[in-house]
């Protein structure tokens, strides 16, 4: 690139800078504006160097570096001269910022956010092999990277399958606790204050690693289900089929066992938006059994009616069982 070249462009953008100031803090007039549009006309260079001014002033907000200093009556001969070069100057400079700022959000690690309505079921497929199934009413936040696997369970419920990593552990985060796999598949559930975890395969270590206080690392092999509360954290061991029963949302149906009516009320509420109500404490404790399909209250209904005798009152919303 030659030097008288270097000079034109640089005249050009300076020119281009004059206007602009002109027509921002200046007293524009007819004139001015025919006389812009005479110098946009005249090469398709002013026309690029003033769209470009342009863009970066209003991104900016108007810079204070862009003081109005030209007279009011007209745009001056035109003279190359050190205010305008420093005008020029902080343009770009707020060009690269501008660039820098957006290189950096592109290349941040970067949030997403799941979730499923009430009734609702998802699965979500990540680039490592990684699979999470969400149930119903669930929030579900993951930052996955190159560097890092993290996702926070912030309500509801998910099974899990990772693909294991050691130099990059899959950590799932629900409010103070941690569960970080080693190879594993495993539910977590999250109600109000509660949190319950369930190792179906492979292993997990859970901790609560915020906690102000020395947290026993738990590693929880298939069949452990660890719950936590603000207060305590305990493992117990179940079976086979009682995981299987836990996971049967994934097959769209809910499987009771001497359940009492309270619970099983409970479960259908997290699937439907008519609610059960179940009448007295007393009707509460009364067990039932048998599979039924989440989003089928009807058939529910039968079964309290036809086999257990019991009467159901229905309102606008709600639907109440009592002897």
């Amino acid at each position: 690139m030659s030097e008288a070249f270097e000079t034109g462009a640089m005249e050009i953008e300076a020119r281009a800078a004059a206007w602009l100031e002109r027509r921002n803090f200046g007293r524009w007039s007819e004139e001015d504006e025919a006389g812009l549009d005479a110098w946009l006309a005249g090469s398709p260079a002013h026309r690029v160097a003033f769209v470009r001014l342009s863009t970066a002033w209003e991104r900016a907000g108007r810079m204070a570096a862009l003081a109005p200093e030209i007279p009011a009556q007209s745009v001056p001969p035109f003279r190359v001269t050190g205010p305008f070069l420093f005008r020029i100057a902080a343009v770009f400079a707020v060009l690269a910022v501008i660039a820098a700022g957006a290189i950096a959000y592109l290349e941040a690690p970067r949030e997403r956010t799941y979730s499923t309505a009430i009734g609702g079921r998802e699965l979500v497929k990540f680039a490592d092999g990684s699979r999470i199934e969400l149930n119903t009413n669930t929030v579900l936040r993951a930052r996955m990277t190159t560097s890092e696997r993290v996702v926070w369970l912030d309500h509801g419920e998910a099974y899990f399958e990772i693909k294991h990593d050691a130099a990059h552990p899959f950590v799932v985060m629900a409010g103070a606790h941690r569960v970080t796999d080693m190879g594993t598949k495993f539910r977590m559930r999250r109600d109000k204050g509660r949190l319950q975890v369930s190792v179906v395969q492979g292993r997990v270590t859970f901790d609560t690693p915020d906690s102000g206080k020395l947290s026993p690392l738990e590693v929880l092999t298939p069949g452990d289900v660890a719950v936590a509360t603000a207060k305590s954290v305990s493992v117990r061991r179940e079976s086979a089929q009682d995981l299987t029963d836990q996971l049967s949302w994934r097959q769209g149906v809910l499987v009771f066992d001497h359940t009492t009516l309270a619970q099983a009320a409970a479960e259908f509420n997290r699937y439907n938006t008519d609610k059960l109500v179940i009448a007295d404490a007393q009707l509460a404790r009364r067990t039932i059994g048998g599979t039924f399909p989440t989003n089928n209250l009807e058939a529910f209904i039968g079964v309290t009616q036809d086999l257990l005798g019991l009467h159901v009152k229905r309102s606008a919303h709600a639907i109440v069982i009592s002897r």
